[in-house]
């Protein structure tokens, strides 16, 4: 799995939760399918930049809050 995707896909699921919207409610907002949200946030796929905005304006957040910081993606 790609270590970018995955860890945007952890800040956005703790963002979701930390909103208190289910996964349902914020794939069905955004217009993208509920098994592809999961997906996003178990990293298994890349999403576009227009997806991340809309992901973000959904959790009231700035698309840059949900981007992991480079010392995130760095190999142990």
């Amino acid at each position: 799995m790609d270590k970018l995707a995955k860890a945007l896909g952890e800040r956005i699921r703790a963002q979701r939760k930390a909103c208190r919207i289910s996964q349902d409610a914020l794939a069905l907002a955004c217009s993208i399918d509920r098994s592809y949200m999961g997906r996003i946030e178990r990293g298994e796929v890349s999403i576009t930049v227009e997806k991340l905005y809309r992901i973000a304006h959904q959790l009231a957040c700035d698309p840059a809050y949900l981007l992991p910081k480079l010392s995130e993606l760095k190999p142990t």
